[in-house]
């Protein structure tokens, strides 16, 4: 089955070998560079945005409607191809992270998403993901009143989940580039990223462990998402039936304080790639994936000599609105 695509990510982002990192660790760790994929500091959101923007231009779209945290990589990256496809983006920015600063609330990706010149909204609640949508159907009424073609990229479940697809293909692009992994990490929060890689590979032949490193939920609630994730994608891609209840792992070891708030193991993991490679990982989402595998490293769920992926998914804007935490 194939479905509508807008090129955004330009060509295999790089898959790279972190010698000092392994050697630390005793493991062989390679990166993907997702971080690379697409405008405005890229990151992760630029696959999914793929098969969402290709949808909407597909139906005649003019104008995106999305809801992010306020310091989201996702309403800024679709803000930017909105642009880039001469098309008015709506950008709605729910309160997550309560309690913090002035300097939050207007610089990183906040900053960017001005600069970018898209209606700018804000919703109250952070965990109410049927509201937030509502909120913006309430807008798209509005503008299809003016004449607009809205289209709403949705944050509660139950829609199809096209942003997966972009990580189905990040699975082939990554065996496409080497032999598989023993191990892939990545962060899990929407779960659309988590979903789609592990359908992908298990499409693709794969039988590599992937684990999710919660970002947002505990462990219990984003596994049971991801599963409702997965069911859906089965209407999507065939091959995400072959993931099994067993496939879906979940780490949840560097999930506190919070969504948004960073603890000792995300700030280890920050230093430790900073200092032995030379690269950045952020606060909210991959500081606190990369600090799995240190963490089941030592625990034994990552063997010692084994292969493992990191699957690097961006935010750097977000790590300037942390100056203070950090």
């Amino acid at each position: 089955m194939t479905h509508p695509r807008l090129n955004i990510v330009a060509g295999p982002t790089p898959l790279v070998h972190a010698p000092r990192l392994s050697d630390t660790l005793g493991i062989e760790l390679f990166i993907k560079r997702d971080d690379l994929a697409g405008p405005t500091f890229g990151g992760n959101k630029s696959r999914q945005l793929e098969y969402y923007f290709g949808d909407a231009l597909d139906q005649g779209a003019d104008t995106i409607l999305i809801t992010g945290a306020v310091q989201s990589n996702f309403v800024r990256l679709a803000a930017a191809v909105a642009s880039s496809q001469n098309m008015r983006a709506v950008i709605q920015l729910e309160n997550r992270v309560p309690g913090k600063s002035d300097h939050y609330h207007k610089s990183g990706n906040v900053l960017l998403s001005h600069l970018l010149g898209p209606e700018i909204l804000t919703y109250p609640e952070g965990e109410d993901e049927a509201g937030a949508d509502a909120a913006l159907h309430e807008r798209a009424e509005a503008l299809r009143a003016e004449g607009r073609v809205p289209y709403v990229i949705h944050l509660s479940e139950g829609h199809p989940p096209l942003g997966a697809l972009g990580y189905v293909d990040a699975a082939q692009e990554l065996l496409k580039q080497g032999k598989d992994f023993d191990t892939y990490v990545v962060a899990s929060g929407s779960g659309s990223t988590h979903a789609g890689l592990l359908a992908g590979l298990r499409g693709s032949g794969s039988s590599a462990q992937v684990i999710g490193s919660c970002v947002r939920r505990n462990a219990t609630a984003q596994e049971a998402r991801i599963g409702r994730i997965t069911a859906r994608l089965k209407n999507l891609y065939a091959g995400a039936a072959k993931v099994s209840e067993a496939d879906i792992r979940i780490w949840d070891g560097a999930l506190a304080p919070g969504y948004g708030q960073i603890g000792e193991p995300a700030r280890s993991a920050m230093h430790m790639v900073a200092t032995q490679e030379g690269l950045i990982l952020d606060p909210v989402y991959t500081a606190k994936s990369f600090a799995a595998i240190p963490a089941l490293v030592a625990s034994g769920k990552i063997a010692k000599g084994s292969r493992v992926c990191f699957v690097h998914t961006g935010g750097l804007a977000a790590l300037f609105a942390y100056e203070e935490a950090l």
